[in-house]
């Protein structure tokens, strides 16, 4: 039984450490904190736009376990919020549990939190090993980089304002820890519109105690709450910031927008939080995630790895597969778990030496994982974030005929593809 690494538990590793165990690998699964999910433990949103498509092809390929998880901890579904349709809100609170839960039931996938990868070992060009300590060290024939992009503290120094104390909580368990990097990895680094690097994340979370009480009832029956700002606390410039472009809209520059994720979501990558009280209703408000969302978020996309459509890393690492981030800038959870389930896939089949699976471009995971690719060789593709939901990207899965809800045409097209159930047996 070959022996799959994957470093990093966010929604990308632990779809590789399922995808790797179903495809018939020995699996072990270092997350450096003590929850998995990463950003998943204050996200919240799946199934809106274009990801509801990307959803049912990964669940007709047989790689959908996540997705059957966060619908079964949604708070709200088939809801509508400004530029976004069919969303469904899973419950920030309930996922963790959910998610290791359903790692419990593959006996071949080994995971651990408070496993911080520090280093690496290598035999020429193969990597045999990450070393967790002094005396620890796990040994594997392929290893998925599923680490993401974000912090250690300098980087949100660097490049944004300065540690937020958020959900990475880097001065805690220690900044991320790049493999790739560490195997010799040149790394890109994305941009925004104006050339500067990084990503700030999208959005914030406050306590739903500290807002008024007729806006958390609308929050928690229709899972929206859109309230209008005055016009001379709008700050439409931090828009132009945030990794989740798909939510630079207008109307999140002129209203606040709140999701309710068992925590009251604010889709923002910051907001200062004397602006924020002044607007009614909020007079009191309080941030949860990060603690001080009032001045910025945790920037992202500063450790891309080069890769091709299999997400192979390319490279001095010849057994290495990237995941999440750090296959490049496609955003969201949804995405993170496409990749991360093609990569443990493949991950089994490099180590059986079989044929890598490239996924089609008739399938809209297919075409993202190799449109993505494709413009991140280009300057002003590495300005731009893509992602399913909106932005650039869902525009080109409309012009492309890939976007659909019907679920019976969805699985039809990966019948045709020949890759029904691909993902849910072992590789032979």
């Amino acid at each position: 039984m070959p022996k799959v690494v994957v470093v990093g538990g966010g929604w990308a590793g632990c779809a590789a450490a399922i995808a790797a165990a179903k495809a018939g690998a020995e699996v072990a699964l270092l997350e450096r904190t003590d929850m998995f999910l990463g950003t998943g433990l204050v996200g919240g949103i799946m199934r809106n736009n274009g990801r509801f498509t990307a959803t049912e092809e990964m669940l007709a390929m047989g790689g959908g376990d996540l997705f059957e998880v966060t619908d079964e901890v949604s708070r709200h579904k088939n809801i509508e919020f400004p530029g976004h349709k069919h969303a469904s809100l899973y419950d920030v609170a309930k996922v963790e549990p959910a998610v290791r839960q359903r790692l419990s039931k593959f006996p071949n996938i080994h995971f651990r939190t408070l496993a911080r990868v520090r280093d690496i070992t290598m035999q020429g060009s193969r990597i045999t090993g990450v070393v967790i300590d002094e005396t620890d060290e796990i040994t594997g024939d392929v290893f998925v980089d599923a680490s993401g992009t974000a912090g250690p503290q300098g980087n949100c120094g660097k490049y944004g304002n300065g540690c937020v104390m958020c959900i990475y909580r880097c001065p805690t368990f220690g900044g991320r820890v790049s493999i790739a990097g560490k195997a010799g990895v040149k790394e890109v680094v994305g941009k925004k519109a104006d050339g500067s690097f990084g990503a700030m994340s999208g959005s914030c979370k406050l306590h739903k105690d500290s807002i008024r009480d007729d806006i958390v009832d609308t929050l928690n029956k229709t899972g929206v709450a859109v309230v209008p700002i005055p016009q001379e606390l709008r700050k439409e410039d931090a828009l132009s910031q945030k990794a989740c472009q798909q939510y630079a809209l207008k109307e999140f520059a002129e209203n606040i927008i709140l999701l309710d994720t068992g925590h009251a979501k604010l889709m923002s990558p910051y907001y200062p939080l004397d602006k924020l009280r002044h607007i009614p209703g909020f007079e009191n408000a309080r941030f949860e995630d990060p603690y001080s969302g009032g001045i910025g978020n945790s920037m992202r996309y500063v450790g891309m790895c080069p890769r091709d459509n299999t997400l192979k890393v390319k490279g001095d690492a010849e057994n290495l597969f990237c995941a999440g981030e750090k296959a490049g800038l496609l955003v969201g959870h949804t995405e993170a778990i496409v990749t991360g389930a093609l990569a443990g896939h493949n991950a089994v089949r490099l180590a059986l030496q079989k044929q890598l699976l490239e996924l089609p471009r008739s399938l809209a995971v297919g075409d993202a994982i190799a449109h993505v690719n494709e413009q991140m060789q280009t300057e002003e593709g590495l300005t731009k974030k893509y992602t399913f939901s909106g932005s650039v990207y869902f525009q080109r899965m409309k012009e492309q005929g890939l976007y659909s809800t019907d679920v019976n045409a969805i699985r039809q097209r990966v019948e045709a593809a020949g890759l029904t159930g691909v993902m849910e047996r072992p590789v032979s």
